[in-house]
């Protein structure tokens, strides 16, 4: 048979190709087949599958296309087949997976692409299932997938990272048929398991921000600022808390393995308030970091008092003020009042001016500016103060023990409550833009500080998070040069080496004279008593007749049966050796 039957009932549930010479499925190949559940087209010489071959099947739960020839899978397919569950493609030609068959893989809970051509897989296919997803993991057992992956020339790189922490896991809902996966290439990893592999240049991305929460005020422009570091180096992007995205960002990378990124807000509104997300991406793995904005203050608009009409007397208040009269009301320009602007008019002062449009508005924007420049003096001086408070809650910071590539960080919580949130902010010297963040609490007043690189100082700030600005508690230190410690090491080994022998030979010269004057009140008999045998020589040579019988010496006389225990009868040497009817029986020890 070379072609897929078209005879087949339409109330099929299931239906087995198998052992034909069918090269190819065409398009709408099942059409009819509206109630098929179970297609197996296996061990045939299917070398092409068209696109739309697997179309109406809106019921099919299981497929199985194992033992043939195809080297291109159309996993777009799979969308014709929602309730799909089992896809069986082992023992084909597959070289890879496109990253666009991820989508229809979601609800595949039995994937089998082992025996095929694979050297890599799209990185974020393994996000599609827990643990790596997000999800928690569950007991239950309809979360399972099972995934055959085994005999494929896998090149161990970044790419299968995922694949190659999930064959390391214990206790995941991602199940392989085969737990011994092996690297094929590169060179060095040739014949390695999964489990065993570690790779080079390969970390996951860690995502520090310039703060936690920032609080700004109505109308005014805010920048929120992100770093990320990994390897590769890992590509950033903006969130807003609805999962939207921010386009009006700026991305630069200064170095490799490190990017930053810079949002910027213009104009803030109370639409703009909430949590701001940076994710950082690489084939290593993400990383997120969340920043919370708060906008404060109001925005309004308001008439300035305008002066009595002529003739009239101060007045008082409700009393209705007119315009004068050159000026319409077209004329008349309103300012807006910035927030914080808004003040009271005292007892004979003057209210600002009203100007035309065709006049000067310089001495408005003037009296404008001084009142906003005083707000803004007030309003940092409560700020200040408010760090200044929350700043002496956190205190006494010290570094207590450091090493070639870590710290202890101890300080005291002050005022701040136990579970009060800290984050602690180190970097190498002047060197803001590499920063790395720990979070802790106030009450354990240690944090260990790792990673860190010999022979360097570095500058340690411990942040409070109810603190909105000011200056942060801080100290320097450095770390240990590992040159120094390497050398001390190679110094004490040497050392050891020239000095335990001597030791060791002391010992022994000691040990000799205790026992020589021992042995100087012994017995010589009871010395022979306690010699068994002493061999002066074993010699092979050639006997004679009238050599000696036994080239065995012994301090005392031995019989037959102590010979036997002491020697083992070798009959190659009694084979070669010349025996007469008077000779003795002879042993080799």
């Amino acid at each position: 048979m070379s072609d897929i039957p078209v005879n087949v009932p339409v109330d099929t549930v299931k239906l087995r190709v198998e052992k034909t010479a069918v090269r190819r499925i065409p398009t709408e190949a099942f059409y009819y087949l509206v109630e098929l559940r179970y297609l197996w087209i296996t061990y045939n010489s299917i070398t092409s599958v068209d696109t739309g071959s697997f179309y109406n099947l809106k019921v099919l739960h299981e497929l199985r296309l194992d033992g043939n020839m195809i080297s291109v899978f159309p996993w777009e397919s799979l969308k014709e087949m929602p309730r799909l569950r089992t896809l069986d493609l082992h023992n084909n030609r597959l070289t890879s997976v496109a990253p666009e068959a991820i989508p229809y893989l979601l609800n595949i809970t039995y994937l089998d692409l082992s025996s095929n051509k694979l050297t890599t897989l799209p990185s974020d296919l393994m996000d599609i299932w827990p643990p790596l997803n997000g999800v928690p993991i569950s007991s239950n057992a309809s979360q399972k997938v099972v995934l055959g992956l085994q005999d494929n020339p896998w090149f161990c790189d970044c790419k299968i990272s995922k694949l190659m922490e999930i064959s390391k896991m214990a206790d995941t809902p991602v199940i392989l048929m085969d737990l011994f996966l092996t690297c094929a290439a590169p060179e060095n990893l040739a014949g390695v398991l999964f489990q065993r592999a570690e790779l080079e240049n390969c970390v996951k991305p860690s995502v520090m921000t310039s703060a936690t929460k920032i609080t700004s005020t109505l109308g005014s422009n805010v920048l929120l600022r992100c770093d990320a570091s990994g390897s590769p180096t890992p590509d950033l992007y903006w969130t807003r808390s609805d999962g939207s995205s921010v386009n009006n960002t700026v991305q630069e990378s200064p170095g490799e393995g490190i990017n930053w990124s810079i949002m910027s807000l213009h104009g803030v509104e109370y639409k703009d308030a909430g949590n701001y997300s940076c994710k950082a991406k690489n084939v290593a793995g993400t990383a997120k970091a969340t920043i919370s904005l708060t906008v404060a203050g109001t925005m309004s608009t308001t008439t300035p008092p305008l002066r009595p009409s002529a003739g009239t007397g101060p007045t008082s208040q409700g009393t209705a003020l007119t315009p004068p009269n050159d000026i319409s009301k077209s004329q008349v320009t309103v300012p807006t009042v910035l927030p914080g602007s808004l003040t009271t008019l005292s007892a004979g002062q003057k209210p600002p001016k009203l100007i035309s449009s065709n006049g000067s508005q310089k001495g408005l924007l003037k009296e404008t500016k001084q009142q906003q420049e005083g707000n803004g003096k007030k309003f940092a001086a409560d700020e200040k103060s408010k760090k200044r408070d929350d700043s002496r809650a956190v205190k006494d910071l010290e570094i207590v023990e450091q090493t070639a590539d870590s710290a202890v960080l101890l300080w005291s919580a002050g005022g701040l409550l136990n579970d009060a949130p800290l984050t602690v902010v180190y970097s190498p010297y002047g060197e803001d833009d590499s920063k790395r963040t720990v979070e802790s609490k106030a009450g354990s007043g240690k944090v260990l500080l790792d990673g860190l690189s010999p022979g360097m100082r570095y500058s340690v700030c411990l942040v409070a998070k109810v603190s909105a600005a000011g200056k942060d508690p801080c100290i320097d230190f450095y770390t240990e040069d590992s040159e120094q410690s390497k050398l001390f090491f190679i110094i004490s080994g040497i050392a050891c080496v020239l000095v335990l022998p001597l030791i060791a030979l002391l010992v022994y010269k000691i040990l000799a004279l205790y026992c020589n004057g021992r042995s100087a009140l012994s017995d010589e008999n009871e010395l022979e008593n306690e010699s068994y045998v002493k061999f002066e020589t074993i010699s092979m040579k050639q006997r004679t007749l009238t050599s000696h019988p036994t080239e065995l010496w012994a301090r005392r006389p031995t019989n037959e049966s102590e010979r036997l225990l002491l020697c083992s009868r070798s009959s190659i040497d009694s084979q070669m050796t010349y025996k007469s009817d008077s000779s003795r029986s002879e042993y080799l020890c």
